[in-house]
């Protein structure tokens, strides 16, 4: 069911972009104050995250952010809406797709699972993590030889377009490709009855390149300290470059994108 009151979204990666360990302030109350302003003026707040829904609520409470999300996609695809006395649910029945897509995913494709493994294995240096319930992932021993281990997942993704991946620098865990950041991005909007031309989508790394995308969000932004990849592509996409970190960074955006008036 459409919610009235959201006339557009700002959807914001969590870790190198909302917040920066290293940067002070790790998150700039200005950002809080603009995205006040703007939810005030109709706007959905959005955490799009690799973290799970209770690292991401510890993170706001860790960073001193008081200030409740409209809506958490959790695990780059999970979507949860705040319920009674702050706990938070599933919102409408893309969770339980994503998860029956999952489990699905790890057993239609062992074959090429496998393959790619053998070849990490014994052609690089990266190390394969697996889950109690068949969850594949890797972690390489830097950014260069996980792009190569990217390029020979793409050539299995060519054959089998259901193999996705999330990359977060040289971590990287497998997933199905409908179940992404960027996906659960534009279900949120259908479910608010809105679409990628109102919504408003800020990150730093690889695993945001899903939801930095013009078919997810019209207006896509990333911070300073982005990935010099992730900078490139979203040049290339019409997208905001900011020249600040982190949250600095997405104050810089919103003023691009919005000034004082929403969409």
């Amino acid at each position: 069911m459409a919610t009235p009151k959201h006339r557009f979204i700002l959807c914001f990666d969590f870790d190198g972009t909302l917040v920066h360990s290293e940067r002070e302030p790790v998150f700039h109350p200005g950002l809080g104050q603009m995205i006040k302003h703007l939810r005030g003026q109709g706007a959905a707040w959005v955490i799009n995250t690799g973290r799970s829904l209770g690292q991401t609520i510890e993170g706001l409470a860790q960073h001193g952010i008081y200030m409740e999300p409209d809506f958490i996609i959790a695990q780059e695809s999970d979507i949860y809406k705040p319920g009674f006395f702050s706990r938070w649910t599933d919102y409408g029945s893309w969770n339980r797709k994503a998860r029956r897509a999952q489990e699905r995913f790890a057993k239609d494709h062992q074959a090429a699972l496998q393959d790619i493994r053998r070849m990490v294995e014994t052609q690089t240096q990266a190390s394969v993590i697996t889950g109690s319930e068949g969850d594949m992932g890797i972690v390489g021993t830097s950014d260069y030889e996980m792009d190569g281990i990217c390029a020979y997942i793409d050539t299995h993704a060519r054959q089998f377009p259901d193999i996705g991946y999330h990359r977060n620098g040289i971590y990287l865990r497998f997933s199905h490709s409908g179940y992404s950041k960027g996906t659960a991005l534009s279900e949120l909007a259908r479910l608010l009855g809105l679409d990628a031309s109102v919504c408003f989508a800020g990150g730093d790394n690889f695993n945001d390149l899903s939801m930095l995308d013009p078919r997810h969000a019209r207006m896509i932004a990333c911070p300073g300290n982005a990935l010099e990849p992730v900078k490139q592509i979203v040049h290339s996409r019409g997208g905001f470059i900011a020249t600040r970190f982190a949250s600095e960074g997405m104050m810089e955006a919103l003023t691009h994108f919005f000034g004082n008036s929403p969409p």
